[in-house]
């Protein structure tokens, strides 16, 4: 038996990198975003995925009032700031009912739904525009615009 000490593991080779590259991180610069405050839910809660008790309750609840905060018609999601205050509501594009596609400023009107898996959150559900927001274009789901 020998009374050498077992060799040091290997460790990974280390290579220089070519102009500091990856020596310090990178801040990205981002341009300001209306969604970027709020939590998009996961998985989005569309129409089509809801179940048929949850549709049942939030058509018997009342309706509210609110002004749309902001909407991405290719994300497919907004948020409506409630007309009595209150945390900013989600909006997914499946509930928007009308021929508009929601723009800043909209006043519309909706009911309330649950998000599952903890129903903590709410999310707004047939979402009605009721006042087009005035100086703004507006554009039909079918891509037509017309100014307003």
């Amino acid at each position: 038996m020998s009374s050498e000490p077992p060799p040091p593991p290997p460790q990974p080779p280390t290579h220089q990198t070519s102009v500091g590259l990856l020596d310090t991180p990178r801040a990205r610069d981002r341009s300001p975003s209306p969604l970027r405050g709020n939590v998009v839910p996961s998985p989005l809660p569309t129409r089509r995925t809801r179940t048929f008790s949850a549709t049942v309750r939030a058509s018997q609840g009342p309706v509210y009032k609110g002004v749309c905060k902001c909407f991405c018609r290719s994300k497919g999601h907004g948020f409506i700031t409630p007309a009595d205050g209150g945390p900013d509501i989600f909006l997914h594009i499946s509930d928007v009912e009308g021929e508009y596609v929601p723009v800043e400023g909209d006043e519309v009107t909706y009911k309330m739904c649950s998000i599952p898996p903890k129903n903590e959150k709410l999310q707004a559900v047939e979402v009605v525009i009721t006042h087009l927001a005035p100086g703004t274009k507006h554009e039909t789901w079918s891509g037509h615009v017309i100014s307003n």
